[in-house]
């Protein structure tokens, strides 16, 4: 009788296990019946709000917003401390930062590489206030009737901060119907936390390039959990707050590992069917994996060359725009790079960061300077692998005390040494960094910065998550430029390297071996029985 012991031995040690590993790890198809159902079952469930339009005293005629705060606290006695204690109202947080000590960093004081900072700019920056009158230091924090509830409770969609304006919506017949507005207060919508989020860095999608208007009618190819034909769900679904503080950290501001946000506080940190998936997630982030790329609807400024401002053409200011009609070039700001679907870059953050303070000095031999600084390493536990936008771009500093400059961009009026109006650098600066105050040599350069932003929007879809092979490999993946660890299919290892190819070959060996005893085997029992 015919042996089929080799071929059945080769099958069952080469072929089955390469069959299993291949069905193991195939991406499986989506079945979208049971999506459906899964997405009506978790929806987010809101309950309704308190109707507000029977409350004797919100119908008055409202004509100050600070009566309508005082109204708001009449009733909700204890929520002003609360927010006078938030960092959406003071813009700023004490934290510890090693080789610091305890700090109180934020928007209030911190310097960034878009419209460099808040101090002497009040006036502009505070239409993402949430309060009114800040318009210089003499703003009185412990007020708490310059608190404004309706910025974020607002739900007629028509509140709105006025440019220049301190905090303040625009008053008189053209301003908000206030009546209106408090009638309707309740939670928080996604579309009045887009107004500063979105906004931010002075148009949409300018500063974050995962936060943008196209998140509110976007589908779940824009975002899974926002998508209009998915979960719809608002901004404080997940960035819940209790007493007035959000959950949720926006590191190119915020220094220490706390309030923070993950995915695992509603996915859980095995949330995948594959054992090998939910054991990447001991180092690298959910985000890395399932947000391939960000700016999916609208551009994002990935360079900004303030060296560049102030040019004119024909005595006068003027702006280019690109095929898309984003500004590339502005006399007031200098030259813009956009970009759109943009891969993220990837580094290891242990939920820390430091910032580049206007009172450090700059380091002139490095070639880059880091506006702030994300901790982590591949050793370091706490470390996982995140996606980042960058932002890049030239900004000034004194070039003497080799310290970071404050500008002074705007003013209500010309010749008061705001940049956007008089469109005079030295004047813009002296103002500025008396205003703070810091000493200026009178001698300014500029220096190529960088400043790194977690992304954590515009989550895809499972089946356009990042490939295996997107990482694993040896031509420029995504992780290329993270060196401090051995990858499987990217690095060498010439130790693994030989020990991978003796246990191959002690393998295939042990297979003849095995087969040609068994071969044997069968052969000589043959013999017997026939004699």
């Amino acid at each position: 009788m015919k042996s089929y012991t080799k071929p059945i031995t080769f099958f069952l040690a080469i072929v089955a296990p390469l069959l299993i590993v291949t069905l193991v790890l195939r991406e499986p198809e989506p079945d979208h019946e049971l999506l459906n159902a899964l997405r009506a079952k978790y929806a987010v469930k809101r309950k309704p709000g308190v109707d507000h339009s029977k409350f004797e005293i919100l119908q008055k005629n409202f004509t100050n917003p600070h009566e309508i705060t005082a109204a708001c606290l009449s009733c909700h006695t204890e929520r002003g401390e609360e927010l006078m204690n938030s960092a959406h109202f003071t813009w700023e947080r004490e934290a510890f930062i090693p080789g610091r000590g305890v700090t109180y960093l934020g928007k209030k004081n911190l310097v960034n590489n878009f419209c460099t900072g808040v101090q002497s700019n009040e006036g502009s920056c505070m239409k993402c206030h949430a309060g009114y009158g800040w318009n210089d230091k003499s703003f009185d924090f412990s007020n708490p009737y310059n608190i404004d509830c309706v910025v974020c409770h607002d739900n007629t969609g028509t509140y709105e901060k006025a440019s220049g304006a301190a905090g303040y919506p625009k008053m008189g017949p053209e301003g908000p119907d206030f009546k209106a507005i408090v009638a309707s207060v309740g939670q928080p919508k996604s579309a009045g936390c887009g107004t500063c989020h979105f906004g931010g860095g002075g148009g949409n999608n300018v500063k974050h390039g995962d936060l943008e208007l196209g998140l509110l009618t976007g589908g779940r190819d824009v975002d899974v959990h926002m998508a209009v034909d998915g979960l719809n769900m608002n901004c404080v679904d997940c960035h819940t707050a209790e007493n007035h503080k959000m959950k949720g950290r926006y590191y190119a501001v915020s220094s220490s590992n706390t309030q923070r946000l993950n995915c695992e506080d509603c996915h859980t940190e095995t949330p995948h069917q594959q054992n090998i998936l939910n054991e990447h997630s001991i180092k690298v982030a959910c985000q890395t994996c399932h947000i391939p790329v960000y700016a999916k609807v609208n551009a994002t400024k990935m360079y900004w060359d303030w060296a560049t401002a102030t040019r004119k053409k024909d005595g006068k200011e003027f702006e280019v725009l690109d095929e898309d009609g984003n500004i590339v070039y502005t006399s007031i700001k200098g030259d813009f790079v956009w970009d759109k679907m943009v891969k993220p870059e990837y580094l290891w953050f242990n939920g820390t960061a430091d910032h580049h303070l206007l009172t450090d000095k700059v380091d002139t031999s490095q070639n880059i300077l880091k506006i702030n600084t994300l901790f982590g390493e591949y050793r370091d536990r706490d470390s996982k692998i995140i996606p980042v936008k960058v932002h890049r771009g030239r900004q000034p500093y004194d070039a003497e005390n080799l310290t970071i400059i404050q500008a002074k961009l705007w003013d209500k009026d010309k010749g008061k040494g705001a940049l956007w109006l008089d469109l005079d650098w030295e004047r813009s600066i002296e103002e500025g960094m008396a205003y703070i105050p810091l000493p200026y040599s009178g001698k300014h350069s500029f220096i190529k910065t960088e400043m790194f932003m977690p992304v954590n929007h515009m989550v895809s879809p499972a089946a356009e998550a990042v490939t295996c092979k997107e990482c694993h490999t040896r031509d420029n993946g995504r992780l290329a430029g993270l060196t401090d660890f051995y990858m499987p299919g990217r690095d060498r290892n010439r130790t693994l390297d030989l020990a991978g190819q003796l246990l191959l070959i002690l393998s295939f060996l042990g297979i003849v071996v095995h087969s040609a005893i068994r071969a044997l085997s069968s052969r000589k029992h043959n013999t017997i029985q026939s004699h």
